[in-house]
């Protein structure tokens, strides 16, 4: 394990979900790229896709009972676990998630998970009622203090025909996340990263409120991209219908003063804050306490301006921090977005134009130009949110990474 000059090793653990087949995928791709795939099947999963194919793909065995012995002279779980590099279980199931978490270790995988001692990285997939059910929250909350990874599942058409979050991640994404372990990318590690996500809510009376269409992903794809990079990641986060990402300090609040506030708390104790939200401009003079009824006349509403919160943080950020902002404009791209990172002394600016077909709110996709203080620009074309996010923090690495 400790000898450089070999391939890195991954054991890609496969549990019982529809998502099963994709882990065949991952793997082709892992061994094309130069890793060592070590297949674990439990006896569930390979109802789903056989250990055949995976002996196929990477060229070794595919045990699934612990009692097996593939490896002569060795005890197998635990060559497994002294010998590799990574333990990936793609896709992780509901089941397997608990069996983890309460150190059960009856079949090889979870045998050779508990004995250990290289990260473990987890793809949950499961039908949306067994995400959310607080006994599955709990396991991962457990799971995340024990040091375990996770690439959350996202929302999507499920296999039970209704769409809702619990859909395995992309393989791209897992296996970048895969090959960035394997690298022994943790330049986070032990740093404390604030982002803001998703829009705010000013109340106009007790029903009706102003918004905007920000879904929220972009900030939390960047949250999950920075706590697997190591950093103790705290989201502020508008109203959104995102599950709230696993080994995250997630504060929920509602209108722009609560989350300058929320800000406010937290922005002396970051090395990095990222302000991907949302933020109205504008709030109600006034909050009528009761419904506002429908009459002749149109009523009218007097709006105020709220604080520019990343302005406020811009006026008042230390040398040693790094501030970054997003700029969604509907024209004049690039100007508008370099006017703002002047303006609001920040060190790097993300623009999109929001207008374009697979960019901006409540899309899964985003298309975005990224520039620095000293002038640098980075096209980031079509992608996914998810990628987007790790490409963010990997052209921001040079000054993020030395700096803080």
């Amino acid at each position: 394990m400790n000898d450089s000059a070999r391939p890195k090793r991954v054991v890609l653990g496969v549990t019982a979900s529809i998502a099963a087949y994709k882990a065949a995928d991952l793997a082709s791709k892992l061994v094309k790229s130069g890793v060592e795939v070590y297949p674990i099947l439990t006896a569930e999963a390979a109802r789903f896709v056989g250990p055949a194919t995976f002996t196929a793909l990477t060229g070794h065995p595919c045990p699934i009972d612990v009692f097996e012995e593939p490896f002569p002279g060795e005890i197998a779980h635990i060559w497994l676990a002294r010998n590799c590099d990574l333990i990936a279980i793609v896709p992780a199931s509901m089941n397997c998630l608990a069996r983890l978490a309460h150190g059960l270790a009856d079949d090889m995988l979870t045998a050779a998970v508990m004995a250990t001692a290289a990260p473990v990285l987890l793809a949950p997939a499961m039908n949306t009622g067994m995400w959310n059910n607080p006994a599955t929250q709990a396991n991962l909350e457990t799971l995340s203090r024990y040091g375990y990874q996770f690439i959350e599942p996202v929302t999507g058409m499920l296999a039970c025909r209704t769409e809702g979050v619990g859909k395995m991640a992309d393989v791209v994404t897992i296996e970048a996340a895969i090959q960035s372990v394997l690298r022994g990318a943790q330049p986070l590690s032990g740093k404390r990263v604030l982002i803001t996500a998703g829009p705010t809510r000013e109340p106009i009376d007790p029903v009706r409120y102003l918004t905007n269409r920000s879904s929220g992903k972009m900030g939390y794809a960047l949250a999950e991209a920075a706590r697997r990079l190591g950093a103790a990641v705290t989201l502020i986060s508008g109203p959104t219908a995102l599950p709230q990402p696993v080994g995250v300090d997630t504060i929920s609040v509602e209108t722009a003063s609560e989350m300058k506030n929320a800000v406010a708390a937290h922005v002396q104790t970051a090395s990095i804050i990222i302000a991907a939200a949302a933020v109205a401009d504008y709030r109600p003079e006034t909050v009528a306490p009761q419904k506002i009824k429908k009459s002749a006349s149109a009523p009218t509403i007097v709006l105020v301006e709220n604080e520019d919160i990343l302005a406020w943080i811009g006026r008042s950020k230390r040398a040693d921090q790094i501030l970054i902002g997003f700029a969604a404009e509907s024209e004049n791209l690039l100007a508008n977005a370099e006017k703002k990172l002047r303006g609001k002394n920040l060190d790097w600016i993300v623009a999109n134009d929001v207008t374009a077909e697979g960019a901006g709110f409540d899309v899964d996709t985003n298309i975005a130009t990224m520039i620095s203080r000293d002038g640098q620009q980075v096209a980031l074309p079509k992608m996914s949110k998810r990628e987007m996010a790790e490409k963010i923090w990997e052209a921001v690495g040079g000054d993020t990474f030395k700096s803080v």
